[in-house]
């Protein structure tokens, strides 16, 4: 079998007039793409360069380094991470059920839920080294997001008149979430976001049967 890691197309040339900040967010998008073909390790800022389009001296000029380069994209997936499922629950209804249902299917977004998305997330947590930095830049996230989700789970216990400890509950559903979001990074047939999103409805339907069946919040 044919070892050899596939290089990431080039870009056709890109304009130069773009914001620092503009410029900036394409180095980051050619950055998650480029991982999601050559993966953590393997990645330079020449592979990021050539896949935009661009010279490996702008890459250099806007982030040095190829670890400022990593941090900036792990920092810029974080972020993006908890401005989609915070939108989501301003935007859901007033009922614990409908916010959980909004967070959940927040996770499937297809504008986060991208294979390169998947691929650069499963990168950035699969890197030892990369775990200092990931709790550095990203903990105080996952803090937000787990406690979102204790809440919304302790409230539907109240009402359901459940008996579990919504702790765990909360646990449960967002390591299913990740699971899933492996699954489909490495099964052999991975399966479609609404596949995804329905095992995730399993499992909530496993602990909130009076809100959530497999097929999503009972209306």
């Amino acid at each position: 079998m044919d070892q050899r890691v596939a290089k990431p197309e080039a870009a056709p040339h890109q304009p130069r007039k773009l914001s620092r900040e503009a410029r900036k967010l394409q180095l980051i998008e050619s950055t998650i793409e480029t991982i999601a073909v050559r993966g953590y390790a393997r990645i330079t800022l020449t592979d990021v360069a050539n896949h935009a389009g661009l010279s490996h001296g702008l890459v250099n000029f806007h982030f040095k380094t190829k670890e400022k380069l990593l941090t900036e994209t792990l920092i810029y997936l974080a972020e993006e991470y908890r401005a989609n499922w915070t939108q989501a629950l301003a935007e859901a209804g007033a009922s614990p059920a409908s916010r959980l249902d909004a967070m959940l299917r927040a996770d499937f977004n297809p504008a986060i839920c991208t294979s390169a998305r998947l691929s650069a997330w499963c990168a950035f947590w699969g890197e030892a080294q990369c775990r200092p930095l990931y709790q550095e830049q990203c903990g105080s996230n996952d803090a937000a997001y787990l406690n979102a989700l204790e809440t919304l789970c302790r409230e539907l216990k109240e009402e359901g008149g459940y008996h579990f400890n919504p702790i765990y509950a909360a646990r449960v559903l967002r390591v299913t979430t990740e699971g899933v979001w492996l699954d489909m990074m490495t099964m052999n047939t991975p399966y479609t976001r609404a596949e995804a999103l329905t095992t995730v409805y399993a499992c909530a339907a496993a602990f909130f049967p009076k809100h959530f069946g497999d097929s999503g919040l009972i209306t």
